[in-house]
């Protein structure tokens, strides 16, 4: 017989959008024990297990904060009603809440208003689906918010149950994904042992209640800032400078097996769980707009199961290269027969296990996304630096090197390259030819004790890029997840073409792949979109905003990447300037903006990067 043994909810705190999934522990009729489902759709020797979830209208219902969704709300915006923002955004914990998140939300005001002025969109288009909380406040002052003293319930009247609560059923699988109308709501799940055949109940029912459902916080919106010569624009995520720009876009996303809680015990473990932060990232990086998506920290199941399906509905095309982890069984037979030929016999399963595991599929990489309706796509290419660095070896490295400087240089990390044509017209240009676009997208070594490795794959990616350029001379762009501060040797290469050879970080180079120094060069005009921040003569106040967020000495944003324990800048991108020029940059993000005193990732922000974005002008356009 089939035995339902133990019931327990994984997530602390439903969450709208966020799938909960119960952890149900079943003896089979065989003995054994397992979590493995038996649905009434595949009985077990004519056993299924039935699944309820019900909503509970016997608890009170009350307001909560649209900026911490854990907190009752005392006041509500007004404008928000006026508006037609959804109500959820309108309420605030505190006076406090309300007046640091106001500039956000006047930023929500306008664009409701914007959009229902110009196409009468309802609230679920122009807010999203899933992120019906709000994160803002509204107007220049506390007069337009009234004390919140309750709410009038919008659900109708349900039976009540034995015990005189009322529920409501709302699921019939074992999963359940809270939705808006499960704000401030208990829900319950129920599991019952049934026969298949006549549908009786076998045992008792099994029965768990969650905590209130809380609405999924929303990032503060970020607006793209001029940059073209025109202090006084502001665009829209939407916005474009003119139908001949594109705007490209890089993002570390944090992989599922990264987003650990002792890694970011800060966080809550609900906004932790990949089921919520895959729909927050998936809401925010749509909201963007972008016409090519780079991201890095990309699963592979993540990539097949998710991001492309979903990122398909709104009209992208993907490509992807995960991490090498695979060649990790070829360098091991090589290593094995450098163990044999110097005599230092150790079982081949011991060495497998040094260089691999894991599930493959939980291996992450680089995916990069272009929508169809604006470039087509022409060619890939695929960097493997494991590759590269059994290359090296063979070539360079001595023979009783070879297997420390394999251990040194193979870290798994690629770089996808991608040659797109643009399907829009370029004003500005007279060359009727194809309009090719060079896109690199990588992650390059983690380490911080690995310098030379960090600037020998950067300088291995550039060499490629230099030799696809030699062969069809069009603009490039370099993006992703360098793992390099400015000022470093990976940085400074990008950045100048060259390193000194007095810099400091040269002094780390056990394996003597960096000298000559003089040969660490390429010859791509490379320059890093955001320093146009820097670099623009403009007396915006926009413009000023984003030069104090920005390094005086370096040209590039203060942080890219904000964890408790670090906070600095690590991604770029950098693009050609004698073909491409910057038209307009997302703004970046400050501690107000990332709600004061914490860090990243958090309900609010879904990765501990930020993400970056910047809309480009082709100036020259080769065939």
């Amino acid at each position: 017989m089939l035995t339902v043994l133990r019931v327990h909810l994984t997530s602390e705190i439903p969450v709208v959008g966020c799938e909960i999934t119960p952890y149900v522990l079943l003896r089979r009729p065989d003995g054994s024990i397992s979590n493995d489902d038996v649905p009434e759709s595949a009985p077990l020797h004519g056993y299924c297990v039935r699944y309820r979830w019900y909503r509970n209208f016997g608890d009170q219902k009350f307001a909560i904060c649209s900026i911490h969704p854990t907190e009752q709300a005392t006041l509500q915006c007004l404008i928000c009603l006026k508006e037609k923002v959804p109500i959820s955004k309108s309420y605030h914990c505190s006076p406090r809440c309300f007046s640091d998140a106001w500039q956000s939300h006047r930023a929500l005001h306008d664009r409701a208003k914007k959009i229902l002025n110009e196409n009468g969109a309802d609230e679920e288009e122009v807010f999203g689906r899933l992120n019906v909380s709000g994160s803002g406040s509204f107007g220049s002052g506390l007069s337009a918010v009234t004390s919140n003293s309750g709410s009038v319930s919008l659900y109708p009247t349900t039976v009540a149950d034995k015990s005189g609560e009322a529920w409501s059923e709302v699921g019939l699988s074992r999963t359940y994904t809270p939705t808006a109308e499960d704000i401030n709501h208990v829900l319950k799940f129920e599991c019952v042992v049934v026969d298949a055949e006549t549908r009786a109940t076998i045992g008792n029912v099994n029965a768990v209640l969650t905590s209130r459902v809380i609405p999924a916080p929303s990032p503060t919106p970020r607006r793209m800032i001029s940059v073209n010569g025109d202090p006084l624009a502001q665009l829209d995520l939407d916005g474009r400078i003119s139908s001949g720009t594109f705007s490209v876009l890089s993002y570390n996303i944090l992989s599922d097996a990264y987003a650990t809680s002792e890694a970011y015990n800060y966080c809550p473990t609900w906004a932790l769980s990949w089921s919520y932060r895959r729909q927050n990232l998936l809401q925010e990086i749509i909201g963007y707009h972008a016409d090519i998506l780079c991201l890095q920290e990309v699963q592979n199941d993540h990539f097949e199961e998710f991001f492309a399906p979903e990122l398909d509905k709104h009209g992208y095309q993907a490509l992807y290269k995960k991490k090498t982890s695979e060649v990790y069984f070829h360098i091991a037979f090589i290593i094995f027969f450098h163990v044999l030929a110097s005599i230092q016999l150790c079982p081949m399963t011991q060495i497998l296990d040094q260089i691999y595991s894991g599930n493959p599929n939980t291996v992450d990489g680089c995916a990069t996304f272009f929508r169809r309706d604006r470039f087509s796509h022409v060619k890939k290419y695929e960097v493997e630096f494991n590759k590269a660095a059994q290359s090296l070896t063979d070539i360079a490295i001595q023979a009783g090197q070879k297997k420390v400087a394999l251990n040194r240089l193979v870290k798994d990390n690629i770089a996808l390259i991608v040659v797109l044509e643009a399907k829009f017209s370029n004003h500005g240009t007279d060359n009727p030819g194809k309009r090719l676009i060079c896109v690199a997208n990588t992650h390059v070594n983690i380490h911080h004790e690995h310098k030379d490795v960090k600037l020998w794959q950067v300088h291995t990616l550039l060499k490629g890029l230099e030799k696809i350029a030699v062969s069809a001379d069009i603009p490039m762009l370099v993006c992703g997840d360098f793992n390099s501060l400015p000022g470093s040797t990976p940085h400074a290469l990008l950045a100048s073409g060259k390193v000194e050879h007095l810099h400091p970080d040269l002094t780390v180079d056990p394996l003597g792949i960096l000298h000559p120094t003089h040969k660490i060069t390429h010859q791509l005009p490379l320059v890093s979109a955001y320093s146009s921040f820097a670099r623009m003569a403009g007396v915006s106040p926009g413009l000023e905003q984003q030069r104090r967020r920005m390094d005086a000495t370096t040209h590039e944003p203060l942080f890219t990447n904000c964890t408790r324990d670090f906070i600095g800048t690590v991604d770029y991108i950098f693009y050609t300037a004698d073909s491409l020029s910057v038209e307009s940059l997302l703004e970046l993000l400050d501690e107000e903006n990332l709600r004061k005193n914490t860090a990243i990732p958090s309900p609010e922000w879904s990765s501990d990067h930020i993400a970056l974005l910047a809309e480009f002008r082709c100036n020259r356009i080769r065939r």
